[in-house]
C-alpha cells in the first residue's frame, strides 16, 4: 500500500508543478510584482484592443463596400431597362394592331416574348393595374371617370405599363381610375 500511496503523492506533486502559476493573492505578493511587467501587460492589452477595433472596422468597410457595389449594379441595370421601355411600348402597340400578314405578326410576337423573358431574367416585373385598387406608390392616375359599376378607386384601364425591379419602381403605371 505504501508504494501505491507514494505513486499517488508523486502524481499530485507533478500535477501541481504543471499547473499555471496563480496570480498573487496577498498584498505583500502584489507589492513585489514587477512594474515593468504591468506596463508591458497594459501595452499588450492596448495593442490587442487596437487590433480588434481595426479588424472590426475593416470588416464593416468590406460589408459596406459589397453592399454599395450591389446597389450600384442594381441602379445601372434599372437605368438600362428604362432606356428599353419605349421599345417595349412600341412592340406592345404593334401587337395590338391587326395585320393581314400572319408571319409578320408571329415574328413580332416572338420578339416580344424574348423581350419579356430578358426583363424577367433581370428581375424586372410588370406592375398589376387593371382591376386593382389605385395605389399612388405604384400607379400614376392621368384620367378619372365616373362609373357606378366600378368600385371607388378601381383602375379601369392601363394606358402605359409600369415596371418594378425588386421593390424599386422603375416606371409607374399610367392608369384611368373610376369614381
Amino acid at each position: 500500500m505504501s508504494k501505491k500511496k507514494n505513486s499517488e503523492d508523486i502524481e499530485k506533486q507533478e500535477e501541481e508543478t504543471l499547473r499555471e502559476p496563480q496570480a498573487p493573492e496577498t498584498p505583500e505578493e502584489t507589492a513585489e510584482a514587477d512594474p515593468a511587467e504591468d506596463t508591458l501587460q497594459n501595452e499588450l492589452a492596448a495593442e490587442r484592443d487596437k487590433f480588434l477595433r481595426l479588424a472590426a472596422e475593416y470588416d464593416n468597410f468590406r460589408k459596406r463596400s459589397q453592399k454599395e457595389r450591389l446597389n450600384l449594379h442594381k441602379e445601372a441595370t434599372a437605368d438600362a431597362v428604362i432606356q428599353f421601355l419605349p421599345v417595349y411600348d412600341n412592340m406592345e402597340r404593334a401587337l395590338s394592331h391587326e395585320t393581314k400578314d400572319e408571319a409578320f405578326y408571329k415574328g413580332v410576337e416572338m420578339i416580344m416574348t424574348g423581350f419579356k423573358s430578358a426583363l424577367e431574367n433581370l428581375g424586372v416585373t410588370e406592375i398589376p393595374a387593371v382591376g386593382e385598387t389605385f395605389d399612388p406608390e405604384r400607379h400614376n392616375a392621368v384620367l378619372h371617370i365616373e362609373d357606378p359599376e366600378k368600385g371607388q378607386g378601381e383602375i379601369v384601364e392601363e394606358l402605359q405599363k409600369g415596371f418594378k425591379m425588386g421593390d424599386k419602381i422603375i416606371r409607374f403605371s399610367m392608369v384611368k381610375v373610376a369614381n
